[in-house]
């Protein structure tokens, strides 16, 4: 008896930013269903798919699609790989729900890893503005009520942190979980 296939989205960073490394979403689908994933659908051009596995882990598939992605388009792209159940407990600990309802000023910062006490220190005291941000494990939350791209601190956080990860906005984080529910549910 096989393993039951799992539902993984992956978040692409770098890619179809500012005109430069793009990438079409009818081709990173493709990409997807020559490695062998089922029921593969994409979210805007940002680079965000939803897709279903029968075999790996998300570390394991994230490696996969690194290598996969480098070698077929020529440069590197961190991939942020993660289940349904990950994503759920995103949404589930939301420490903003207040703002859910303004999905362009939270934003969700998907890391490589829990960042340590210190990075998460140094980071607290880069946030001078109006902007507040809460770290769950892997993932930091990040209210900018005038929105991201007039938030001083947003553009601190990479290089403060010192953490790889990508960012999506509230908006894109719900519609990838409405995306990967349903493909739970086929």
């Amino acid at each position: 008896m096989s393993a039951r296939p799992k539902i993984f989205v992956a978040l692409f960073s770098g890619i179809n930013v500012g005109g430069n490394r793009i990438v079409k979403m009818a081709e990173l689908r493709s990409f997807f269903e020559e490695l062998g994933f089922g029921d593969v659908a994409t979210y805007v051009q940002s680079g965000n798919v939803v897709f279903r596995s029968a075999k790996g882990d998300a570390a394991t598939l994230t490696k996969k699609l690194e290598a996969a992605f480098e070698k077929k388009w020529g440069f590197f792209s961190r991939i942020m790989v993660r289940d349904l159940g990950w994503f759920e407990r995103l949404v589930a600990e939301n420490p903003y729900p207040e703002v859910a309802g303004e999905p362009t000023k939270l934003h969700a910062y998907v890391l490589e890893r829990s960042p340590t006490a210190d990075e998460v220190a140094r980071l607290a005291e880069k946030c001078t503005g109006p902007e507040r941000f809460k770290i769950n494990s892997d993932v930091l939350y990040l209210h900018a009520p005038e929105g991201l791209g007039k938030s001083v601190f947003a553009i601190l956080i990479p290089r403060t942190l010192k953490v790889p990860g990508t960012a999506r906005n509230w908006r894109t984080i719900q519609a990838l979980l409405e995306m990967a529910g349903r493909n739970g549910r086929a």
